[in-house]
């Protein structure tokens, strides 16, 4: 999937730094972006109303012919758009009562840096409900996704991962390693068992000290490297 993100700042600068934030953070989080950026607000609003869509805007308040407030205001209103996150961006703090009933995402104040943009975008993903239960991969130039519940166990063969999910398997290109500390970690149900395989906890039927076995009748090795730290991680989801 790709997040569509504009950038709207009469500063050529902050429109810069914003961007190459953005671009940072999203490659970190393995999140592939498209960037549009804007200059004035009047540009932006005629973007929307010749039907331009955006998963999250980051917008300046302080701008010359439509300000940040009043695109907001034409946004909610006039585009009957409840839905867009919107970050604003100020030099100022005291703009509470204008941005009230425009329900933004988030307010930053100048100067900016990359931690903030990093909490803002983990806050747009949380509630857009990206990390909750979806697993994005490629074939191709398709995107896919599917629902963490649903995957028993990835395999690895050289650079191929054999996504195995409760009905069927995918095939695509990637490494494990890349896989798990980037997109799985942070998901206490996923086991990196092997350099080979991650599993699912809820599709282990039975556990041994140097294999496990899957419910749909799998038998896969637990490397001796990491039996310790699997051990460890089974009494912790066996407690919740």
């Amino acid at each position: 999937m790709v997040y569509k993100i504009a950038i709207c700042d009469d500063s050529n600068n902050i429109c810069s730094q914003v961007e190459e934030y953005v671009l940072s953070v999203c490659g970190g989080l393995s999140i592939k972006c498209d960037i549009d950026v804007y200059y004035d607000g009047a540009d932006l609003c005629a973007a929307l109303e010749n039907n331009a869509i955006y998963d999250l805007l980051f917008l300046d308040i302080e701008m010359k012919n439509i300000g940040g407030i009043q695109a907001g205001t034409k946004i909610r209103d006039e585009y009957d758009n409840a839905l867009m996150p919107i970050v604003y961006i100020s030099g100022k703090t005291d703009y509470a009562l204008e941005l009230f009933k425009i329900h933004p995402l988030d307010f930053l104040v100048k100067p900016l840096d990359e931690e903030r943009i990093k909490r803002v975008i983990n806050k747009f993903l949380k509630i857009t409900n990206f990390w909750s239960d979806v697993f994005t991969y490629e074939i191709g130039r398709d995107s896919f996704k599917v629902k963490l519940k649903d995957i028993i166990y990835f395999e690895s063969d050289n650079r191929k991962i054999i996504l195995h999910l409760i009905n069927k398997e995918e095939e695509f290109y990637g490494t494990l390693e890349k896989i798990y500390t980037e997109r799985l970690q942070k998901h206490e149900n996923f086991m990196f068992i092997h350099k080979s395989y991650i599993i699912n906890y809820d599709y282990v039927q039975f556990f041994e000290y140097e294999r496990l076995y899957m419910t749909n009748k799998t038998e896969l090795p637990i490397a001796q490297s990491k039996r310790k730290e699997i051990r460890t991680q089974k009494r912790m989801l066996d407690k919740r």
